[in-house]
């Protein structure tokens, strides 16, 4: 900071006690400043702007993880409970053939395992979507989060994140005769011998990879799909996915999709690029039949 002036406008000289008045305010006034900026405790940690929306939206992984880098420290117990080892069982997310190296912890393997940096572009409010004061404490307010909303703690809401990746497989919508790890072979382990022309705009979203999945698939085979659509689940239900319109897609909606969204959540489609649908092109003597979906016999379709 310059020094305070000593001379007044007409260039005679402040007196001593002026100059020592004035530096004495300046002190308190900096001491008083740096006291209205305490340190940064849990209670004013956990209410921070950032943990709540606006400003949840567009928080980055390095702005979370300056206060949260320990859910990526590798921190798996080498021996359960119950003594089971580590090195020795395989956990249920291990099951398929797309997962390699040791068991690793829940946000890791999202974050920062070779597969999640292949295929996914998950970030921290990808899931997390802040605070809700009134979710601490539900049904505490007219408008508090009502039956099937309700998130406690940081608003991670399983149906509409979790279940996308974690949901069963409903292999009889999809006119599979079995579940895939039994119909796989009559299906050559390919799901894009019928997904090639069936809905075929898929994983347009800013969490995932699009085009990476699709050379996976081709490449790799259905574990590939199938690690992601069925192979991982934790719950017992398929996800309602949107049904975006493909080319060549038939204008006549099945009965299990009436009501299912053109789209995801527009917080999914910030900055990703939509494929434009266009219709098949029609010979007027000779209309092709129009490209139909496995037939429909449940609920919940698989993207």
């Amino acid at each position: 900071m310059n020094a305070c002036p000593t001379r007044c406008p007409a260039g005679q000289r402040w007196p001593g006690f002026v100059v020592l008045a004035i530096g004495l305010i300046l002190a308190c006034l900096e001491a008083t400043t740096a006291s209205a900026a305490p340190p940064l405790d849990y209670q004013r940690a956990r209410y921070a702007a950032i943990h709540f929306k606006p400003q949840i939206e567009t928080a980055t992984n390095a702005q979370c993880l300056a206060c949260h880098a320990e859910v990526l420290k590798p921190s798996v117990s080498a021996t359960s409970p119950a003594g089971v080892k580590a090195a020795t069982a395989k956990a249920w997310y291990q099951q398929t053939s797309l997962y390699t190296g040791a068991q690793d912890t829940f946000h890791r393997r999202h974050l920062e395992s070779p597969l999640a940096r292949q295929l996914m572009d998950l970030r921290c409010n990808t899931c997390h979507q802040g605070h809700d004061l009134r979710d601490e404490n539900p049904w505490s307010s007219a408008t508090s989060q009502r039956v099937g909303g309700f998130a406690l703690r940081k608003v991670v809401t399983p149906e509409t994140t979790c279940l996308k990746c974690h949901g069963q497989m409903d292999y009889a919508m999809m006119g599979l005769p079995e579940p895939w790890p039994k119909s796989k072979t009559t299906f050559q382990d390919n799901c894009l011998l019928c997904h090639a022309a069936i809905r075929t705009n898929r994983h347009q979203v800013n969490y995932l990879k699009a085009e990476a999945i699709e050379k996976a698939a081709t490449e790799k085979g259905g574990d590939s799909c199938y690690g992601c659509h069925g192979g991982r689940a934790w719950y017992r239900i398929a996800y309602p996915y949107a049904r975006t319109p493909w080319e060549g897609m038939a204008p006549e909606v099945p009965d299990w999709a009436k009501g299912r969204p053109a789209e995801s959540e527009p917080r999914f489609l910030v900055g990703v690029t939509q494929p434009v649908a266009t219709p098949t092109p029609q010979v007027p003597t000779q209309p092709a039949a129009p490209q139909s979906e496995p037939n429909p016999t449940g609920q919940g379709a698989q993207n």
